[in-house]
């Protein structure tokens, strides 16, 4: 009925999983839903301008995919631990990546520079 813009819907979503404003570690989630980034105009009508969503985002080619499962197996022969062992370094919406994102806009600029 379009009662509700994408970002309201997506907002919505985000507060029923928990996810806040106020706190870094809790930033709500928005996906990544283009695959086309060299185009100077979006062909919204053709499927390969979005990414599969049925897949995560280190998935989204072979080559990304070999590169993200070397990394997933290579985790124990280096730390030694399997119970490290994970495909991405970094977790999306860690406190130093959202004031990373954030850090030109007050009031996250003062976070950007009280976390590093």
């Amino acid at each position: 009925k379009r009662e509700l813009s994408n970002f309201e819907y997506l907002m919505y979503l985000n507060t029923l999983a928990g996810r806040t404003y106020n706190d870094y570690m809790q930033y709500p989630v928005f996906p990544w839903v283009l695959a086309d980034y060299t185009s100077e105009m979006l062909n919204l009508t053709n499927p390969k301008t979005f990414r599969d969503l049925s897949k995560p985002m280190g998935a989204q080619t072979k080559e990304r995919k070999m590169k993200f499962t070397q990394r997933f197996k290579e985790v124990e022969k280096i730390e030694g631990d399997m119970t490290v062992q994970c495909h991405y370094y970094t977790h999306y919406s860690s406190a130093i990546i959202v004031a990373s994102y954030l850090v030109r806009m007050p009031p996250f600029t003062q976070a950007f520079c009280s976390l590093q």
